[in-house]
């Protein structure tokens, strides 16, 4: 009797996306961390809007890609996504900012391969900076590789997630089809990750990972201004309530603690938050709201 070998599933191709503006230091940083990894990525794309945002011989490496075009973090992912047309098999999003583990590519292999019904996956963000003053890059890369030391991926699914993560994502290429990020969703388009996910989440499922992990720094440079974001703070959720891609419940519990943290810390602000600024576009939000006027948009005219 003959035997039968299985020939072996090869390994799922990965894209890895990065949006940036206006921090070229962190896109060298992540072309470093990205060289560091125990599985390369089948593409390094970064997402950008002009040639100050990238470091200088970028593009002289040919595991690189730079695209361009008009600012703003959906808009330069949707050209990413519209770039790499179907061409491989998983896309991940990191935020410039993110620090992530050496095994993250491989594991995001391993996890989609022993998932086909995952549609996007959230990693495990080992430290967060982006509700503090931020992480430096060497105590980022010092959490990560103490973590990696211990080599805890374990390749299973932790939990159903309604909206993943936007600074550590990955998703299947086959579930985005034509879904895109919302670009009502202007700038920085706080929430967006939740819009998308919820999208995405209706051809297949949405979890969340140990298998892959590491530090959101949560660097300050280039955020968007405090009335800005106090504004999409209200706008943005009573946008996706509206939309159908948030819940009422999560988007009442979302706004409200904004709301209060930013009225009760604008008493004695944290050094790296304009709380009266958050504070005065939350008002702003909510005369807009009560006025029926829900146009998340309008935050490039404040």
């Amino acid at each position: 009797m003959t035997a039968h070998h299985k020939i072996p599933t090869p390994a799922p191709s990965v894209a890895v996306v990065v949006a940036s503006l206006g921090r070229p230091e962190l896109i060298r940083q992540f072309c470093d961390l990205m060289a560091r990894q125990t599985s390369s990525p089948d593409m390094l794309l970064f997402s950008v809007v002009g040639d100050d945002d990238i470091p200088a011989g970028l593009e002289e490496d040919a595991r690189v890609r730079v695209i361009r075009g008009d600012k703003g973090l959906c808009a330069q992912r949707n050209r990413a996504l519209d770039w790499l047309d179907d061409r491989f098999d998983i896309v991940a999003f990191y935020d410039d900012d993110f620090v992530p583990s050496k095994f993250s590519i491989e594991s995001i292999r391993a996890f989609f391969a022993a998932h086909p019904q995952v549609a996007g996956a959230t990693g495990t963000v080992l430290a967060d900076g982006i509700n503090g003053a931020g992480i430096c890059f060497d105590e980022a890369l010092r959490i990560v590789q103490e973590h990696e030391g211990r080599r805890f991926a374990p390749n299973c699914i932790v939990r159903e997630l309604w909206g993943l993560y936007g600074c550590n994502m990955a998703y299947r290429s086959t579930a985005i089809g034509r879904n895109r990020f919302d670009e009502r969703l202007r700038l920085y388009a706080w929430q967006e990750d939740i819009d998308f996910a919820a999208s995405v989440g209706t051809n297949g499922r949405i979890v969340k990972t140990f298998a892959f992990s590491g530090v959101h720094r949560g660097v300050k440079l280039g955020r968007t201004p405090g009335i800005r974001l106090g504004y999409s703070q209200v706008i943005n959720p009573s946008y996706l309530v509206r939309k159908g891609t948030m819940s009422r419940r999560f988007a009442a519990r979302l706004m409200l603690r904004n709301l209060v943290a930013n009225h009760i810390k604008a008493l004695r602000p944290e050094p790296w938050v304009d709380r009266a600024g958050r504070a005065k576009g939350n008002w702003i939000g909510l005369l807009d709201l009560i006025r029926g006027r829900i146009t998340p948009e309008r935050i490039e005219m404040l």
